[in-house]
């Protein structure tokens, strides 16, 4: 296994925020340094056991999005990239934290908003369809199936809540009335033009793009501009074209083979309560989400 970064130590800059995996750092008023550390977060709790590589392998499959849908691409929208090297911002002896896993990004206003585009019913969508045939107050024909193709993208956004906490699904009109009808409309059709393209993309490489999430804020211009990470199997889920089934969950390329092992995991003789802290995942779990994680990239970049 690669050495593993479980949690950056900058001195030469200001630590802004930890997240469950990116830790970021001010550079200056207009800048900031993101590093993807190598942590896992399964059920909202961060694991003790990082994922050698798994920090890099989100950097570059993000940097990838970001030049095919961004304005070196297919020009969807602003992204937050400066286009400066990310080691060029701190001292010589910080540069091995911070190569193939950093991004040095514009720093934005941060919209309270998740962009959720689901192109399939799974997860928490089929579990609300199952009950009310809707998903996030957006009706869908009856008769649909776990793994269903939905008849188009639907957008289903979500409150971000603090780390450590569930984002909540709230309707389009609730995201009205927290960010105006213009930003929020813009929002969604961006979402779904992201979407749809990555998605007619990576069916190409036999890869299935069944729901993923965007993040959006704006400059001091006031620019919508799309930030953060995506497409990547920590905020999508990807299946393989080849064992996609309808009516079943289909193996994923991101963290599902962890949340499984946790489901039947013990912590002092008892089932795993899903609060800190978590069990110690074994090294087998380990190695089979980190061959999970490069598998997509590999395939997509292929």
């Amino acid at each position: 296994m690669t050495s593993a970064l479980h949690t950056s130590a900058l001195k030469s800059l200001t630590l802004l925020a930890r997240g469950k995996v990116r830790d970021n750092y001010a550079v200056g008023s207009n800048r900031i340094l993101m590093v993807a550390s190598d942590r896992l977060s399964a059920f909202d709790v961060i694991m003790g056991e990082p994922i050698p590589g798994k920090g890099a392998l989100l950097t570059q499959m993000a940097l990838f999005w970001f030049d095919k849908l961004g304005p070196g691409g297919l020009n969807i929208c602003p992204i937050h990239l400066t286009g400066d090297a990310p080691e060029s911002v701190v001292t010589p002896e910080e540069v091995a934290q911070v190569r193939g896993r950093s991004m040095l990004v514009k720093r934005l206003k941060p919209l309270p908003v998740e962009a959720v585009v689901r192109g399939y019913l799974a997860g928490s969508g089929w579990k609300e369809y199952q009950h009310n045939g809707a998903v996030c107050g957006v009706a869908l024909p009856p008769g649909l199936h776990n793994a269903s193709k939905l008849p188009a993208p639907i957008y289903t956004p979500a409150a971000k809540a603090a780390v450590g906490d569930h984002d909540e699904n709230i309707t389009f009109e609730q995201t009205v009335a927290m960010i105006g009808a213009d930003l929020a409309t813009r929002i969604r059709d961006l979402s779904i033009a992201l979407y749809e393209a990555a998605a007619a993309f990576a069916l190409t490489k036999g890869i299935i793009i069944a729901d993923t999430k965007f993040e959006f804020g704006l400059d001091a211009d006031g620019t919508l501009t799309l930030m953060d990470e995506v497409l990547t199997p920590d905020s999508s889920r990807f299946w393989p074209l080849e064992s996609y089934q309808e009516g079943t969950n289909p193996p994923s390329y991101d963290k599902q083979f962890v949340r499984d092992w946790l489901e039947g995991a013990l912590v002092d003789g008892k089932p795993w309560d899903k609060t800190p802290p978590a069990p110690r995942v074994p090294d087998a779990v380990i190695q089979k989400t980190a061959a999970k994680y490069q598998e997509a990239l590999a395939r997509l970049t292929a």
